[in-house]
């Protein structure tokens, strides 16, 4: 992983035909190519001249869109869900209990630019509530000691990577 180059903007715009109307499917696709899981200013710069709109136009779908970032982010984003059913099943408590872990507010990412802690609302989770997203794996039923067991499972994964 690094960081999308001129030419891959390029190639993704042409998978989408340089459609307008697809403009944020190529913004997902180049954000999942960088590292930090987020859209530079050149890159967005890139993109408006390459499927010809203002750059105004990719910065508002870029910050209309939760799931699409400007600012660079951790290697894993998790997503507390905060929607009735998990807010009424103390998400608020396992929301306060991941800034105590992880030493981070929502919207920040830790010192080593391995998590980044935010709200979102429903996940589809509503079952097994409280529940929280990290990449693309919902979990739920949380408790305080099922957090912890989480985050350590991806922190181990990682170390064990890089062996």
């Amino acid at each position: 992983m690094g960081f999308a180059t001129d030419s891959e903007i390029r190639i993704i715009a042409e998978k989408y035909n340089y459609s307008k109307q697809k403009m944020i499917f190529m913004l997902r696709d180049i954000q999942e190519i960088n590292e930090r899981n987020f859209i530079s200013e050149a890159q967005a710069k890139v993109l408006a001249d390459i499927i010809k709109v203002s750059i105004s136009d990719v910065y508002e779908v870029i910050t209309f869109y939760s799931m699409l970032n400007d600012k660079p982010k951790g290697k894993y984003i998790i997503e507390v869900c905060k929607s009735g059913p998990c807010f009424v099943r103390n998400s608020k408590v396992i929301l306060g209990y991941l800034e105590d872990i992880l030493n981070i507010k929502v919207g920040e990412t830790t010192k080593d630019n391995f998590f980044t802690l935010q709200c979102t609302s429903c996940i589809g989770g509503c079952d097994i509530a409280p529940a929280m997203k990290i990449g693309e794996k919902v979990y739920g039923n949380l408790t305080r000691e099922k957090v912890k067991k989480i985050l350590d499972e991806y922190r181990r994964d990682v170390s064990c990577q890089e062996q």
